[in-house]
Protein backbone atom coordinates (compact mmCIF):
# COMPACT_ATOMS: atom_id res chain seq x y z
CA UNK A 1 0.00 0.00 0.00
CA UNK A 2 2.70 2.53 1.27
CA UNK A 3 4.68 1.62 -2.57
CA UNK A 4 1.30 2.30 -4.06
CA UNK A 5 1.11 5.89 -2.88
CA UNK A 6 4.51 6.37 -3.47
CA UNK A 7 3.93 5.35 -7.28
CA UNK A 8 0.94 7.52 -7.27
CA UNK A 9 2.47 10.67 -6.30
CA UNK A 10 5.45 10.43 -8.83
CA UNK A 11 2.35 9.91 -11.41
CA UNK A 12 0.93 12.93 -10.21
CA UNK A 13 4.20 14.95 -10.46
CA UNK A 14 5.03 13.64 -13.86
CA UNK A 15 1.15 14.94 -14.95
CA UNK A 16 -1.29 12.39 -14.59
CA UNK A 17 -4.36 11.18 -12.48
CA UNK A 18 -4.28 8.29 -10.02
CA UNK A 19 -7.03 6.78 -8.32
CA UNK A 20 -6.32 4.02 -5.25
CA UNK A 21 -9.01 1.98 -4.27
CA UNK A 22 -9.11 0.32 -1.03
CA UNK A 23 -8.22 -3.32 -2.13
CA UNK A 24 -5.15 -1.51 -2.87
CA UNK A 25 -5.60 -1.36 -6.86
CA UNK A 26 -4.06 1.20 -8.75
CA UNK A 27 -6.09 2.90 -11.60
CA UNK A 28 -4.18 4.98 -13.58
CA UNK A 29 -5.75 7.67 -15.74
CA UNK A 30 -5.24 10.94 -17.90
CA UNK A 31 -4.70 14.26 -16.12
CA UNK A 32 -7.00 16.74 -16.52
CA UNK A 33 -5.35 19.68 -18.51
CA UNK A 34 -6.18 23.11 -16.92
CA UNK A 35 -6.80 25.75 -20.04
CA UNK A 36 -4.23 28.35 -21.83
CA UNK A 37 -3.29 31.34 -19.70
CA UNK A 38 -4.55 34.48 -21.06
CA UNK A 39 -2.28 37.57 -22.72
CA UNK A 40 -0.83 40.07 -19.75
CA UNK A 41 -3.59 43.01 -19.64
CA UNK A 42 -3.48 45.89 -17.36
CA UNK A 43 -7.18 47.24 -16.73
CA UNK A 44 -8.35 50.30 -14.89
CA UNK A 45 -5.94 53.46 -14.54
CA UNK A 46 -2.83 53.27 -16.78
CA UNK A 47 0.02 55.33 -15.91
CA UNK A 48 0.59 58.05 -18.61
CA UNK A 49 3.06 58.13 -20.89
CA UNK A 50 3.68 60.58 -23.71
CA UNK A 51 2.46 59.24 -27.17
CA UNK A 52 -0.41 61.70 -27.01
CA UNK A 53 2.24 64.63 -26.80
CA UNK A 54 4.62 63.23 -29.31
CA UNK A 55 2.18 62.27 -31.82
CA UNK A 56 0.84 66.24 -31.88
CA UNK A 57 4.51 68.03 -31.75
CA UNK A 58 6.80 65.95 -33.55
CA UNK A 59 5.24 67.08 -36.94
CA UNK A 60 6.69 70.26 -36.00
CA UNK A 61 10.06 68.75 -35.22
CA UNK A 62 12.59 69.41 -38.22
CA UNK A 63 16.12 68.57 -38.84
CA UNK A 64 18.27 71.10 -40.28
CA UNK A 65 21.06 70.43 -42.41
CA UNK A 66 23.67 72.89 -43.32
CA UNK A 67 26.48 73.23 -45.97
CA UNK A 68 29.12 76.10 -46.80
CA UNK A 69 32.70 76.67 -46.30
CA UNK A 70 34.29 76.67 -43.35
CA UNK A 71 37.61 76.87 -41.24
CA UNK A 72 38.56 74.13 -39.08
CA UNK A 73 36.50 71.58 -39.34
CA UNK A 74 37.40 69.68 -36.40
CA UNK A 75 34.00 68.65 -34.22
CA UNK A 76 35.05 70.59 -31.17
CA UNK A 77 35.08 74.15 -33.37
CA UNK A 78 31.45 74.36 -34.42
CA UNK A 79 30.03 75.65 -31.46
CA UNK A 80 29.71 79.20 -29.79
CA UNK A 81 33.40 80.97 -30.11
CA UNK A 82 35.12 82.24 -27.60
CA UNK A 83 38.37 84.32 -27.23
CA UNK A 84 41.44 81.95 -27.82
CA UNK A 85 42.61 81.17 -24.22
CA UNK A 86 40.41 82.89 -22.80
CA UNK A 87 39.08 81.06 -19.55
CA UNK A 88 35.78 81.20 -21.16
CA UNK A 89 36.89 79.11 -24.22
CA UNK A 90 39.26 76.97 -21.71
CA UNK A 91 36.22 75.77 -19.60
CA UNK A 92 33.91 75.50 -21.87
CA UNK A 93 36.11 72.74 -24.27
CA UNK A 94 37.18 70.82 -21.14
CA UNK A 95 33.44 70.43 -20.22
CA UNK A 96 30.83 71.11 -22.54
CA UNK A 97 30.44 69.83 -26.19
CA UNK A 98 28.13 70.99 -28.80
CA UNK A 99 25.69 68.62 -30.40
CA UNK A 100 25.92 69.26 -34.12
CA UNK A 101 28.13 66.09 -35.83
CA UNK A 102 29.91 66.34 -39.11
CA UNK A 103 30.31 64.12 -42.03
CA UNK A 104 34.03 64.33 -43.09
CA UNK A 105 34.76 63.34 -46.68
CA UNK A 106 36.94 60.02 -46.82
CA UNK A 107 38.51 60.70 -50.06
CA UNK A 108 40.06 63.91 -48.57
CA UNK A 109 41.19 61.84 -45.57
CA UNK A 110 42.97 59.42 -47.61
CA UNK A 111 44.58 61.99 -48.97
CA UNK A 112 48.63 63.49 -48.45
CA UNK A 113 49.65 64.74 -45.07
CA UNK A 114 49.91 68.24 -46.35
CA UNK A 115 46.33 67.74 -48.08
CA UNK A 116 45.12 67.13 -44.33
CA UNK A 117 46.31 70.12 -43.50
CA UNK A 118 45.02 72.20 -46.32
CA UNK A 119 41.87 70.78 -45.78
CA UNK A 120 41.56 71.77 -42.39
CA UNK A 121 41.89 75.08 -43.51
CA UNK A 122 39.31 75.30 -45.92
CA UNK A 123 36.41 72.97 -46.96
CA UNK A 124 33.01 72.51 -47.96
CA UNK A 125 31.33 71.50 -44.66
CA UNK A 126 28.12 69.51 -43.91
CA UNK A 127 26.20 69.37 -40.51
CA UNK A 128 23.02 68.61 -38.74
CA UNK A 129 21.01 70.02 -36.01
CA UNK A 130 17.83 70.31 -34.97
CA UNK A 131 14.42 72.71 -35.12
CA UNK A 132 11.11 73.13 -34.70
CA UNK A 133 8.35 75.38 -36.74
CA UNK A 134 6.87 78.21 -35.04
CA UNK A 135 4.28 79.26 -37.18
CA UNK A 136 2.04 77.85 -40.24
CA UNK A 137 3.60 79.92 -42.54
CA UNK A 138 7.25 78.24 -42.29
CA UNK A 139 9.16 80.10 -39.92
CA UNK A 140 11.81 77.44 -38.10
CA UNK A 141 13.79 78.16 -34.50
CA UNK A 142 17.43 76.46 -34.27
CA UNK A 143 20.43 77.62 -32.83
CA UNK A 144 23.42 79.93 -34.19
CA UNK A 145 25.84 76.97 -33.78
CA UNK A 146 23.99 74.95 -36.06
CA UNK A 147 24.00 77.59 -38.97
CA UNK A 148 26.76 79.28 -38.30
CA UNK A 149 29.38 79.40 -41.83
CA UNK A 150 26.71 77.92 -43.47
CA UNK A 151 25.86 79.17 -47.34
CA UNK A 152 22.92 76.47 -47.92
CA UNK A 153 20.03 75.31 -45.37
CA UNK A 154 17.71 72.34 -46.07
CA UNK A 155 14.92 71.44 -43.93
CA UNK A 156 14.08 67.45 -43.37
CA UNK A 157 10.85 66.89 -42.61
CA UNK A 158 9.63 64.01 -39.82
CA UNK A 159 8.12 62.23 -43.14
CA UNK A 160 11.87 62.70 -45.16
CA UNK A 161 10.25 65.64 -47.42
CA UNK A 162 12.90 67.94 -48.14
CA UNK A 163 12.65 71.68 -47.87
CA UNK A 164 14.85 74.74 -49.01
CA UNK A 165 15.44 77.65 -46.35
CA UNK A 166 16.60 81.08 -46.11
CA UNK A 167 18.65 82.51 -43.16
CA UNK A 168 17.07 85.75 -41.47
CA UNK A 169 19.28 86.16 -38.76
CA UNK A 170 21.06 84.68 -35.73
CA UNK A 171 22.38 85.94 -32.53
CA UNK A 172 25.31 84.69 -30.75
CA UNK A 173 25.45 85.74 -27.48
CA UNK A 174 22.05 83.42 -27.06
CA UNK A 175 23.13 80.92 -29.33
CA UNK A 176 19.88 81.20 -31.69
CA UNK A 177 18.92 81.62 -35.35
CA UNK A 178 15.47 81.75 -37.43
CA UNK A 179 15.25 80.09 -40.89
CA UNK A 180 12.52 80.57 -43.32
CA UNK A 181 10.88 78.08 -45.38
CA UNK A 182 8.98 79.35 -48.65
CA UNK A 183 6.25 77.09 -49.55
CA UNK A 184 2.37 77.18 -50.00
CA UNK A 185 1.58 74.72 -47.31
CA UNK A 186 0.02 75.07 -43.54
CA UNK A 187 3.11 74.00 -41.68
CA UNK A 188 2.52 72.23 -37.97
CA UNK A 189 3.77 74.44 -35.78
CA UNK A 190 4.16 74.46 -31.60
CA UNK A 191 4.17 77.69 -29.42
CA UNK A 192 6.14 78.38 -26.74
CA UNK A 193 5.30 77.64 -22.48
CA UNK A 194 5.87 80.31 -19.83
CA UNK A 195 9.20 79.16 -18.83
CA UNK A 196 7.96 81.12 -15.48
CA UNK A 197 5.87 78.37 -14.51
CA UNK A 198 7.99 75.82 -15.15
CA UNK A 199 9.22 73.53 -11.74
CA UNK A 200 12.09 71.55 -11.30
CA UNK A 201 10.93 67.38 -11.33
CA UNK A 202 8.21 68.07 -13.95
CA UNK A 203 8.12 66.07 -17.47
CA UNK A 204 9.76 67.28 -20.76
CA UNK A 205 10.36 65.81 -23.88
CA UNK A 206 13.15 66.42 -26.27
CA UNK A 207 12.44 65.81 -29.70
CA UNK A 208 15.21 66.17 -32.37
CA UNK A 209 18.15 64.60 -34.70
CA UNK A 210 20.84 62.75 -32.95
CA UNK A 211 23.77 61.50 -34.63
CA UNK A 212 21.65 62.03 -37.89
CA UNK A 213 18.65 59.79 -36.56
CA UNK A 214 15.78 62.54 -37.32
CA UNK A 215 12.49 62.10 -34.99
CA UNK A 216 13.87 60.73 -32.45
CA UNK A 217 12.26 60.90 -29.13
CA UNK A 218 13.82 61.44 -25.46
CA UNK A 219 12.11 62.21 -21.67
CA UNK A 220 13.18 63.38 -18.90
CA UNK A 221 12.21 65.46 -16.09
CA UNK A 222 13.68 69.05 -15.58
CA UNK A 223 16.52 69.07 -13.17
CA UNK A 224 17.38 72.07 -12.61
CA UNK A 225 16.71 76.38 -13.41
CA UNK A 226 18.81 79.42 -14.17
CA UNK A 227 21.89 77.52 -15.09
CA UNK A 228 25.18 79.37 -15.97
CA UNK A 229 27.39 77.27 -17.84
CA UNK A 230 29.70 79.88 -18.54
CA UNK A 231 28.57 81.04 -21.84
CA UNK A 232 28.09 84.74 -21.68
CA UNK A 233 26.89 87.81 -20.07
CA UNK A 234 23.35 86.07 -20.80
CA UNK A 235 23.83 82.54 -20.05
CA UNK A 236 20.98 81.37 -17.94
CA UNK A 237 19.57 77.92 -18.65
CA UNK A 238 17.19 74.88 -18.25
CA UNK A 239 19.01 72.23 -17.14
CA UNK A 240 16.91 68.45 -18.21
CA UNK A 241 18.30 64.93 -17.97
CA UNK A 242 16.44 63.87 -21.15
CA UNK A 243 19.21 62.52 -23.53
CA UNK A 244 20.31 64.61 -25.45
CA UNK A 245 23.27 64.10 -28.35
CA UNK A 246 24.71 65.53 -30.93
CA UNK A 247 22.76 66.72 -33.76
CA UNK A 248 20.16 67.84 -30.95
CA UNK A 249 21.26 71.01 -30.95
CA UNK A 250 18.43 73.89 -32.23
CA UNK A 251 15.46 71.03 -31.29
CA UNK A 252 12.86 71.96 -28.51
CA UNK A 253 12.38 70.36 -25.09
CA UNK A 254 8.43 70.07 -24.43
CA UNK A 255 5.97 69.73 -21.47
CA UNK A 256 3.51 67.77 -21.07
CA UNK A 257 0.96 69.94 -22.93
CA UNK A 258 3.26 70.35 -26.26
CA UNK A 259 4.20 73.91 -24.93
CA UNK A 260 8.38 74.48 -25.72
CA UNK A 261 9.72 75.34 -22.34
CA UNK A 262 13.14 75.50 -24.03
CA UNK A 263 15.63 75.29 -27.26
CA UNK A 264 18.42 72.32 -26.55
CA UNK A 265 21.93 73.83 -27.06
CA UNK A 266 24.20 72.05 -25.28
CA UNK A 267 25.58 68.94 -22.93
CA UNK A 268 27.89 68.67 -19.91
CA UNK A 269 30.11 65.61 -21.20
CA UNK A 270 33.56 64.94 -20.59
CA UNK A 271 33.07 62.03 -23.43
CA UNK A 272 30.88 64.39 -26.06
CA UNK A 273 28.07 61.48 -25.45
CA UNK A 274 25.05 61.75 -23.46
CA UNK A 275 25.20 61.68 -19.46
CA UNK A 276 21.78 62.85 -18.51
CA UNK A 277 22.82 67.04 -17.96
CA UNK A 278 21.55 69.07 -21.08
CA UNK A 279 21.05 72.62 -21.02
CA UNK A 280 18.06 74.92 -23.07
CA UNK A 281 17.48 78.04 -23.62
CA UNK A 282 14.34 79.20 -21.64
CA UNK A 283 11.25 79.77 -23.60
CA UNK A 284 11.14 83.37 -22.87
CA UNK A 285 14.63 84.32 -23.79
CA UNK A 286 13.95 82.42 -27.25
CA UNK A 287 10.30 84.15 -27.57
CA UNK A 288 12.04 87.83 -26.90
CA UNK A 289 15.01 86.95 -29.52
CA UNK A 290 13.38 85.47 -32.56
CA UNK A 291 11.02 88.26 -32.36
CA UNK A 292 13.44 90.54 -33.05
CA UNK A 293 15.33 88.16 -35.80
CA UNK A 294 11.90 88.14 -37.60
CA UNK A 295 11.15 91.81 -37.92
CA UNK A 296 14.44 93.25 -38.69
CA UNK A 297 16.68 90.34 -38.82
CA UNK A 298 18.82 90.89 -35.84
CA UNK A 299 18.50 91.75 -32.21
CA UNK A 300 19.80 95.06 -30.68
CA UNK A 301 19.94 95.44 -26.89
CA UNK A 302 20.06 98.17 -24.39
CA UNK A 303 23.59 99.68 -22.81
CA UNK A 304 23.88 101.65 -19.74
CA UNK A 305 27.96 101.49 -19.59
CA UNK A 306 28.86 99.61 -16.00
CA UNK A 307 30.35 97.00 -14.83
CA UNK A 308 29.16 94.80 -12.14
CA UNK A 309 29.84 91.94 -9.83
CA UNK A 310 28.46 89.77 -7.29
CA UNK A 311 27.60 90.94 -3.64
CA UNK A 312 29.62 88.23 -1.67
CA UNK A 313 28.51 87.91 1.98
CA UNK A 314 32.09 89.34 2.69
CA UNK A 315 31.36 92.38 0.48
CA UNK A 316 28.00 93.13 1.75
CA UNK A 317 28.61 92.86 5.34
CA UNK A 318 31.27 95.62 4.36
CA UNK A 319 29.09 97.69 2.72
CA UNK A 320 26.63 97.64 5.84
CA UNK A 321 23.90 95.43 3.89
CA UNK A 322 21.64 92.37 5.32
CA UNK A 323 21.85 90.67 2.22
CA UNK A 324 23.50 89.70 -0.97
CA UNK A 325 20.39 90.70 -3.66
CA UNK A 326 22.01 93.41 -6.17
CA UNK A 327 24.46 93.98 -8.42
CA UNK A 328 27.53 96.14 -7.08
CA UNK A 329 29.25 98.78 -9.46
CA UNK A 330 32.61 97.69 -10.19
CA UNK A 331 33.25 100.52 -12.64
CA UNK A 332 31.54 103.47 -14.81
CA UNK A 333 32.28 103.66 -18.60
CA UNK A 334 32.89 107.33 -19.30
CA UNK A 335 30.35 109.15 -21.48
CA UNK A 336 28.01 106.54 -20.83
CA UNK A 337 24.39 106.15 -19.67
CA UNK A 338 25.34 105.34 -16.34
CA UNK A 339 28.00 108.45 -16.06
CA UNK A 340 25.68 110.93 -17.31
CA UNK A 341 22.61 109.82 -14.45
CA UNK A 342 25.43 109.99 -12.37
CA UNK A 343 25.69 106.02 -11.35
CA UNK A 344 29.22 105.54 -9.06
CA UNK A 345 31.49 102.81 -8.67
CA UNK A 346 30.77 101.11 -5.34
CA UNK A 347 26.72 102.03 -6.12
CA UNK A 348 24.71 98.57 -5.87
CA UNK A 349 22.02 98.45 -8.11
CA UNK A 350 18.64 97.09 -6.41
CA UNK A 351 16.13 97.77 -9.33
CA UNK A 352 15.35 98.42 -12.73
CA UNK A 353 11.98 100.14 -13.26
CA UNK A 354 10.43 98.63 -9.67
CA UNK A 355 11.62 95.55 -10.60
CA UNK A 356 14.27 93.95 -8.00
CA UNK A 357 17.41 92.62 -8.88
CA UNK A 358 18.82 89.40 -7.93
CA UNK A 359 22.25 89.69 -9.10
CA UNK A 360 24.28 90.69 -12.25
CA UNK A 361 22.74 87.86 -14.73
CA UNK A 362 19.54 89.27 -13.43
CA UNK A 363 20.47 92.88 -14.31
CA UNK A 364 22.26 92.30 -17.54
CA UNK A 365 19.18 90.33 -18.92
CA UNK A 366 16.73 92.67 -17.69
CA UNK A 367 19.07 95.97 -19.18
CA UNK A 368 19.31 93.81 -22.72
CA UNK A 369 15.40 93.37 -22.98
CA UNK A 370 15.33 97.15 -23.02
CA UNK A 371 15.32 98.61 -26.49
CA UNK A 372 17.99 101.54 -27.18
CA UNK A 373 17.05 104.62 -26.83
CA UNK A 374 13.98 103.90 -23.81
CA UNK A 375 14.23 105.27 -20.53
CA UNK A 376 14.89 103.35 -17.47
CA UNK A 377 14.61 104.18 -13.18
CA UNK A 378 17.39 102.42 -11.51
CA UNK A 379 17.31 102.54 -8.14
CA UNK A 380 20.79 102.03 -6.40
CA UNK A 381 22.23 102.42 -2.36
CA UNK A 382 25.14 104.54 -1.84
CA UNK A 383 26.38 105.55 1.66
CA UNK A 384 23.29 103.40 2.88
CA UNK A 385 20.76 105.33 1.55
CA UNK A 386 18.91 104.57 -1.56
CA UNK A 387 18.18 106.68 -4.52
CA UNK A 388 16.61 106.51 -8.12
CA UNK A 389 18.32 107.74 -11.07
CA UNK A 390 16.30 108.07 -14.81
CA UNK A 391 18.62 107.27 -17.58
CA UNK A 392 18.06 106.74 -21.52
CA UNK A 393 19.74 103.24 -22.72
CA UNK A 394 22.17 103.41 -25.56
CA UNK A 395 22.62 100.52 -28.18
CA UNK A 396 25.38 97.83 -26.86
CA UNK A 397 27.28 97.53 -30.28
CA UNK A 398 27.69 101.44 -30.36
CA UNK A 399 29.61 101.70 -27.05
CA UNK A 400 33.17 100.82 -26.62
CA UNK A 401 35.26 102.12 -23.95
CA UNK A 402 39.05 102.93 -25.35
CA UNK A 403 42.46 103.80 -23.51
CA UNK A 404 44.63 106.30 -24.52
CA UNK A 405 48.33 105.93 -24.39
CA UNK A 406 50.16 107.29 -22.18
CA UNK A 407 54.24 108.36 -22.65
CA UNK A 408 56.02 106.10 -20.27
CA UNK A 409 57.88 107.93 -17.58
CA UNK A 410 60.31 106.85 -14.57
CA UNK A 411 58.25 104.23 -11.95
CA UNK A 412 58.90 105.71 -8.46
CA UNK A 413 60.47 103.24 -5.66
CA UNK A 414 58.16 100.97 -4.70
CA UNK A 415 56.25 100.84 -0.85
CA UNK A 416 55.52 97.90 1.64
CA UNK A 417 52.20 98.35 2.73
CA UNK A 418 51.86 96.60 6.44
CA UNK A 419 49.82 93.48 7.59
CA UNK A 420 48.35 93.40 3.64
CA UNK A 421 51.30 91.77 2.41
CA UNK A 422 52.32 93.27 -0.76
CA UNK A 423 54.18 96.33 -2.36
CA UNK A 424 52.88 99.50 -4.23
CA UNK A 425 53.80 102.11 -6.79
CA UNK A 426 52.15 105.43 -7.87
CA UNK A 427 50.15 104.50 -11.14
CA UNK A 428 51.61 106.47 -13.62
CA UNK A 429 49.42 105.77 -16.38
CA UNK A 430 46.14 106.98 -13.72
CA UNK A 431 44.88 107.04 -10.75
CA UNK A 432 45.50 104.81 -8.01
CA UNK A 433 48.40 102.57 -6.76
CA UNK A 434 49.84 99.65 -8.66
CA UNK A 435 50.79 96.66 -7.13
CA UNK A 436 54.42 95.19 -7.86
CA UNK A 437 54.50 92.82 -5.72
CA UNK A 438 52.95 90.14 -3.70
CA UNK A 439 53.71 88.26 -0.55
CA UNK A 440 52.67 84.48 -1.45
CA UNK A 441 51.44 84.00 1.95
CA UNK A 442 50.63 86.79 3.45
CA UNK A 443 46.93 88.34 2.85
CA UNK A 444 46.89 89.95 -0.44
CA UNK A 445 47.72 86.33 -2.25
CA UNK A 446 44.73 84.81 -0.20
CA UNK A 447 42.25 87.35 -2.03
CA UNK A 448 43.77 86.63 -5.38
CA UNK A 449 45.65 90.07 -6.07
CA UNK A 450 48.54 90.13 -8.04
CA UNK A 451 51.49 92.45 -9.74
CA UNK A 452 50.04 94.80 -11.98
CA UNK A 453 46.51 94.84 -10.60
CA UNK A 454 45.15 99.07 -9.46
CA UNK A 455 44.21 99.88 -5.72
CA UNK A 456 41.42 102.43 -6.71
CA UNK A 457 39.73 102.27 -3.58
CA UNK A 458 39.83 101.38 0.14
CA UNK A 459 37.06 101.29 2.28
CA UNK A 460 35.53 104.06 0.33
CA UNK A 461 38.41 106.21 0.20
CA UNK A 462 40.22 107.19 -3.10
CA UNK A 463 43.78 105.62 -2.91
CA UNK A 464 46.45 108.01 -4.15
CA UNK A 465 49.31 107.61 -1.95
CA UNK A 466 50.62 104.44 0.63
CA UNK A 467 49.14 107.22 3.41
CA UNK A 468 45.87 106.87 2.02
CA UNK A 469 45.64 103.23 2.45
CA UNK A 470 47.06 103.74 6.23
CA UNK A 471 44.04 105.89 7.23
CA UNK A 472 41.56 103.99 5.45
CA UNK A 473 42.71 100.56 7.31
CA UNK A 474 42.86 102.80 10.60
CA UNK A 475 39.30 104.12 10.08
CA UNK A 476 38.41 100.42 9.42
CA UNK A 477 39.55 99.52 12.18
CA UNK A 478 38.03 102.23 14.52
CA UNK A 479 34.85 100.87 13.36
CA UNK A 480 35.14 97.60 14.31
CA UNK A 481 34.83 96.27 10.81
CA UNK A 482 35.32 92.38 10.26
CA UNK A 483 36.08 93.57 6.49
CA UNK A 484 37.27 96.30 4.48
CA UNK A 485 36.16 96.74 1.03
CA UNK A 486 39.24 97.32 -1.79
CA UNK A 487 38.48 98.01 -5.51
CA UNK A 488 41.25 96.96 -8.03
CA UNK A 489 41.29 96.80 -11.71
CA UNK A 490 43.00 94.00 -12.93
CA UNK A 491 42.92 94.42 -17.58
CA UNK A 492 40.95 97.48 -17.36
CA UNK A 493 38.12 95.16 -15.40
CA UNK A 494 37.49 96.59 -12.06
CA UNK A 495 35.87 94.59 -8.87
CA UNK A 496 35.92 94.70 -5.42
CA UNK A 497 37.34 92.86 -3.02
CA UNK A 498 36.72 92.06 0.91
CA UNK A 499 39.72 91.98 3.04
CA UNK A 500 39.67 90.42 6.27
CA UNK A 501 40.56 92.35 9.13
CA UNK A 502 41.53 90.06 11.34
CA UNK A 503 44.75 89.69 9.68
CA UNK A 504 44.66 92.98 8.03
Amino acid sequence: MISAIVASRKLVAGGVAALILSAGTLIVAPAIQPAFAEPVRIEGVVAPGFADVVEKVQPAVVSVRVTGRTQSASLDDDGPRFREGSPEEEMFRRFFREFGPQFRDEERREGSREGRREDRRERRNASQGSGFFISGDGFIVTNHHVVEGGSTFTVVMNDGEELDAKLIGTDERTDLALLKVDSDRDFTYVTFADDSAVRVGEWVVAVGNPFGLGGTVTAGIVSALGRDIGAGPYSDFIQIDAAVNRGNSGGPAFNMRGEVVGVNTAIFSPSGGNVGIAFAIPASTTKAIIEDLRSSGQVTRGFIGVRIQPLTDEISESLGLQSTEGALVASVVPDGPAAAAGIEPGDVILSVDGSGVENPRDLTRRIGAIKPGASATIEVLRNGERQNLSLKLAELESQQASLQPEQPVEPAAPSAVEGLGLEVTPNDGGEGLVITAIDPDGLAADQGLAPGDVILELNGRDIKDIEDISKALEDARKDERRSVLMRVTRDDNARFLALPMARG
